[in-house]
């Protein structure tokens, strides 16, 4: 459908492209083969765990490796990610165990940190509406690029020069529908999800944002 494999030959493949993946974990990256070339050719710049706060991202959640794989895997004749050829920095600032406030200043510091070391893009399938404690649960109004800390954070990211991708949610389905924050944020780039035939998932979020 995006057509990968025409900008593949016509060359580009992410060399020289510096990615930060930000996430809930990358479970196995290190040991799974479609990521062995990433290693092989000092492709992995680096990590860090604003979670617990130590350099393994390798041992927790799943969800980043897989997102991780839609971008950097190399397994010829069976799949290859968008950007092969990128360098990565891979950053856990998600508790996959929890919802809280903190994730995302977590997130904040990692995108201050991935601006620190050049990095061209962050790539974020995260997003956040309700909490496990009901009084830090943000309201569709709080969703105007400008209100949520995370949203603040992703603005003055791209305002930097990084081009942030993140998730419009996956929330379709649920009582809110609506997109997530950051996918409020002004000056980036939100993406939901569709079928094969590119008519939207139901589980998709929706727009507009506050401000439309």
């Amino acid at each position: 459908m995006l057509n990968g494999h025409d900008i593949h030959q016509l060359g580009y493949k992410g060399e020289g492209m510096h990615i930060a993946v930000l996430d809930a974990g990358f479970r196995k990256v290190d040991e799974l083969t479609a990521f062995k070339s990433l290693f092989e050719n000092n492709q992995i710049l680096g990590t860090w765990d604003f979670v617990e706060q130590e350099t393994d991202v390798y041992e927790d959640n799943w969800h980043g490796m897989s997102v991780l794989s839609v971008i950097g895997s190399n397994l010829e004749t069976e799949f290859i990610g968008t950007a092969p050829k990128a360098s990565f920095w891979l950053l856990r600032t998600e508790d996959a165990n929890s919802e809280n406030l903190i994730e995302e200043y977590n997130w904040l510091c990692a995108a201050e940190f991935a601006d620190s070391v050049g990095v061209d893009i962050i790539n974020s399938s995260l997003g956040y509406t309700i909490f496990d404690i009901a009084e830090q649960d943000h309201t569709y109004t709080d969703l105007d690029g400008r209100t949520t800390p995370i949203s603040r954070a992703a603005a003055i990211a791209a305002r930097k020069g990084m081009i942030i991708c993140s998730s419009a949610g996956n929330y379709g389905n649920n009582n809110w529908y609506y997109i997530g924050a950051p996918a409020d944020a002004d000056s980036i780039l939100s993406v939901g999800a569709v079928y094969a035939d590119k008519t939207s998932t139901p589980f998709s979020s929706f727009g507009p944002s506050a401000d439309n």
